[in-house]
């Protein structure tokens, strides 16, 4: 049973690896499909309230848990309709394995934190906590209480996180990659992400929270933002072959969220709060291929078996 769950991956990608016939149409279809289930899974509840009230997200909560819990069915009925086999079992397509966990919770979280050193170092600026204040909340059993306790907070740091990820990257990248390669899934999958976050629209007119003009401008930002974001993860998950990297680097920037980069252009430090927003971005790219190396998650990358021919992205 363990050995079909977690088994040993080959060293190199499956040379016995083919296209088959049709494989692009349907992994296109099943991923949109995928990606209407999700959104569709927020609105069949009925109600006057907005997104943020607490009884919305509980129900948005179970109906959302629901559909990701199914979503692997999807790349069950991709793979038996399509014939697509490798070697690799259908959890580690997925990234749920166990070979390179702990680089794969650590490498990309830091990754990320470079590149939001920018705002951190804002943020520890503006901060009035010292250091040893903020160790002291981050091991309070009751601050963690406090937050559990929050539906907002479940919802940006721990669900949205884990069921996006695994709808939209676990589920998603193994059905593109065989019929796009994985360089160009990387950028094809956050769309279908992208455009899932367009139903805040639906909610801001719905609401009226602001003019017509603005939740266009609102909603192409948001469509640029995610896809970005979307193509970061894509591209961690593709090297790593882990589902955790995502999700934690998902919840951080959640956490961050945006950069505040005009607050940075009028802060008082501006010189060191732009300087480090600077050297940030400079030591992410320096690092990014370094920090999501396959070697240290165990090569090939589950993925990168789905291919015939080797990509760099694969590679050392």
């Amino acid at each position: 049973m363990v050995e079909d769950l977690f088994p040993v991956l080959p060293t190199q990608p499956s040379p016995e690896f083919t296209v088959p016939d049709g494989l692009c149409w349907f992994s296109v279809l099943s991923c949109l499909l995928l990606a209407c289930s999700y959104v569709g899974s927020l609105y069949v509840w009925r109600s006057d309230l907005p997104r943020d009230h607490p009884t919305v997200i509980k129900r948005r909560f179970t109906s959302v848990l629901i559909v990701s819990c199914l979503s692997p069915l999807f790349v069950w009925a991709w793979r038996e309709f399509t014939g697509v086999r490798t070697n690799s079992s259908l959890l580690a397509l997925m990234g749920i394995r166990l070979d390179g966990l702990i680089p794969a919770i650590v490498l990309p979280l830091l990754l990320t934190m470079v590149l939001f050193l920018g705002p951190l170092m804002q943020l520890a600026i503006d901060c009035p906590w010292t250091f040893i204040d903020g160790i002291r909340v981050a091991f309070d059993p009751s601050f963690w209480m406090l937050c559990l306790g929050d539906m907002r907070w479940l919802r940006n740091q721990v669900v949205a996180p884990f069921t996006e990820e695994l709808v939209f990257r676990a589920c998603m990248l193994p059905m593109l990659v065989p019929c796009a390669g994985p360089a160009a899934a990387i950028f094809t999958c956050p769309l279908f992400f992208g455009v899932a976050h367009f139903h805040h629209v639906i909610e801001l007119l719905r609401f009226r929270q602001g003019t017509m003009s603005g939740i266009f401008i609102s909603a192409v930002f948001q469509f640029s933002y995610t896809a970005v974001f979307g193509a970061y993860t894509a591209f961690i998950f593709i090297r790593t072959g882990h589902l955790i990297g995502p999700v934690l680097c998902h919840s951080f920037c959640n956490y961050m969220g945006f950069p505040a980069i005009s607050a940075a252009l009028e802060h008082p430090q501006r010189l060191t709060v732009l300087s480090s927003y600077l050297l940030g971005v400079f030591l992410f790219f320096l690092l990014l291929f370094l920090f999501t190396d396959p070697s240290y998650y165990g090569m090939p990358t589950p993925v990168c078996t789905l291919t015939s021919s080797p990509s760099s992205l694969c590679l050392s």
